[in-house]
């Protein structure tokens, strides 16, 4: 098991964490009916905070950002490598693998859990798959998005809801920014895990196609997913992930230094 902490990528805090790990933390907190925000984080949510000091000061706030992408665990271990206790950080928590093995561990011990996000068809079939394939797991609620901005009164309609399941885990796929938007709004709300996991839901429904193995293993899975939604990505990935990489040059020689902070959010912004 590897947890040495949060360490500043251009000024957002990525847990340096391995899935054993994070899935422990998430587990424990569940258990104890503990408020507890997580995201998993590739280049895009990472930049998300980076051009948005309200967004990076929720992204600050969370409990655990998991290295979702390949460039966010390169960075993690050629900036602060050096300070690890012991060996550097050997693979990733991607989000969608993250889910499963949550949903495997919470099958096991017992611990019910509420998906949130998505569409009412893609939310049915990704509930399906994992009942089929964790026997056992307890899938108390589910709710699909509402696609808009929601009222403080049916926010709290929603808290109530999830509490009232049984819940004890809810897992959030509303897309970046929102779902880490959504969680960050909702902690203090709900006494569980709110796990932001962005394309899981669509990925184990079986909407949505992953990129290869060896593709995710070289860090090339947006080259992947621009091929499949070039419409939608193209400006996300050819303008933010040179970005990226510049930034991360200049804070490696020290020319670049923000610091872990960001603006208080002026106002809730209740995506649901």
């Amino acid at each position: 098991m590897l947890d040495y902490g949060k360490h500043s990528i251009l000024g957002i805090g990525v847990n340096a964490i391995d899935y054993e790990s994070a899935v422990d933390r998430i587990i424990d907190s569940a258990k104890q009916k503990r408020s507890m925000a997580v995201t998993a984080l590739a280049v895009h949510g990472v930049m998300t905070g980076v051009l948005d000091r309200e967004h990076q000061y929720r992204l600050n706030q969370f409990d655990l950002v998991c290295p979702d992408g390949q460039p966010v665990r390169w960075a993690l271990n050629s900036l602060h490598g050096g300070r690890f206790p012991g060996e550097k950080l050997s693979d990733r928590v991607y989000g969608p693998e993250l889910t499963l093995r949550l949903c495997e561990a919470a099958s096991k011990q017992d611990v019910p859990i509420y998906l949130f996000g998505a569409t009412e068809e893609m939310l049915s079939q990704f509930a399906a798959k994992l009942g089929e394939r964790f026997a056992g797991l307890r899938i108390v609620g589910k709710r699909a998005s509402a696609f808009r901005q929601i009222t403080p009164h049916e926010r709290d309609e929603l808290a109530a809801e999830i509490i009232a399941s049984g819940a004890q885990m809810c897992f959030v796929g509303l897309g970046c920014p929102r779902q880490e938007i959504f969680a960050y709004e909702m902690k203090e709300r709900l006494p569980m895990p709110l796990i932001a996991v962005g394309a899981a839901f669509a990925f184990h429904a079986g909407a949505l196609e992953q990129a290869p193995p060896w593709m995710q293993r070289a860090g090339l899975e947006w080259l992947f997913r621009l091929t499949r939604e070039p419409g939608r990505l193209w400006r996300r990935y050819l303008y933010l992930n040179p970005t990226y990489v510049t930034l991360l040059a200049l804070q490696k020689i020290g020319l670049y230094r923000k610091s872990t902070g960001g603006d208080p959010p002026q106002e809730d912004l209740l995506f649901g």
